[in-house]
């Protein structure tokens, strides 16, 4: 079957959280809402798809490839504006051309989960987080590889370090290659994406934060959405850049020179020389947060 997937373009409401990547790219329990969709039209035998993309299509184009990790014929087009079903529809199904999906999964709007029609991520960060929350039992019930259930509602990734002491609140998800330290709260309603550093007596709660962010020790993360060094808060749709490493950052910046004097620099390089020794980086995080 062949199917048409309209990328919304960009959202002032959530112009914060998509500020690196196109809104269906933003990771969501370790997948991104493209990769969702994917998943869904290829259980639904969609052989032949064209997705029609306004924002940052190289992007699209970058995850998508040529479709063939979901046995998908994929062609993404770069379009000025976001199209209605409608109009896409009119000038991309040839009313001459068979194999095509029946409405309305012929022409569909990434703009929620599949089957949460009802659940629309993409007006409010309010709206974002809690269709995420309200899809989080789906998505942990996929074939999702690596994924456990730890207890009811505390969904873990694959190569996740979680200490002994730390307290875990469902519904939360922790992704993959996550570290959490000693006497850390997480949850309830907490997604942590991949590789994301949750430091010694740190509380974060009703809070998404994204892949590859350090959350400091004794940060308080509470109706948040945060992703490196940028914190929004999802009931008012504020947000502020964090200006101390030592708080919450981008763990990308662990490639920054190891000379480099600034507070990131000094944590990213740290970071990059012992992340993969979980003992010595918390003991060595804690004699730095000393000093």
């Amino acid at each position: 079957m062949k199917t048409i997937l309209i990328c919304p373009s960009e959202r002032r409401a959530l112009a914060h959280l998509a500020e690196t990547v196109p809104l269906v790219n933003i990771p969501m329990c370790g997948q991104t809402l493209l990769e969702y969709w994917l998943d869904h039209l290829a259980t639904r035998k969609v052989t032949d798809l064209r997705i029609l993309a306004t924002d940052r299509p190289e992007q699209i184009r970058e995850l998508v490839e040529d479709g063939a990790r979901w046995g998908i014929k994929i062609e993404v087009i770069s379009e000025m504006t976001e199209l209605t079903t409608g109009q896409a529809r009119e000038r991309y199904r040839p009313s001459d051309e068979d194999g095509w999906a029946a409405e309305p999964l012929d022409v569909v709007i990434a703009d929620h989960l599949p089957g949460a029609e009802t659940n629309t991520l993409l007006m409010t960060y309010s709206e974002w987080f809690s269709g995420l929350l309200a899809g989080l039992a789906e998505i942990s019930q996929s074939n999702r590889i690596g994924v456990r259930e730890l207890r009811p509602g505390i969904w873990v990734g694959r190569r996740a370090s979680i200490a002994s002491s730390a307290r875990l609140e469902g519904p939360c998800w922790i992704g993959e290659n996550v570290r959490i330290g000693a006497h850390a709260t997480i949850g309830p309603n907490a997604v942590l994406e991949n590789q994301v550093v949750a430091e010694q007596a740190c509380e974060i709660a009703h809070s998404w934060v994204g892949p590859e962010t350090f959350v400091g020790s004794l940060t308080r993360l509470s109706y948040s959405l945060a992703w490196g060094n940028k914190l929004i808060n999802w009931r008012t749709a504020s947000c502020a850049v964090v200006p101390d490493a030592f708080l919450m950052c981008s763990l990308s910046q662990k490639n920054l020179p190891a000379g480099s004097l600034s507070p990131a620099g000094r944590l990213g390089s740290f970071v990059q020389s012992t992340l993969s020794r979980p003992l010595e980086f918390w003991a060595a995080m804690r004699e730095k947060l000393q000093r």
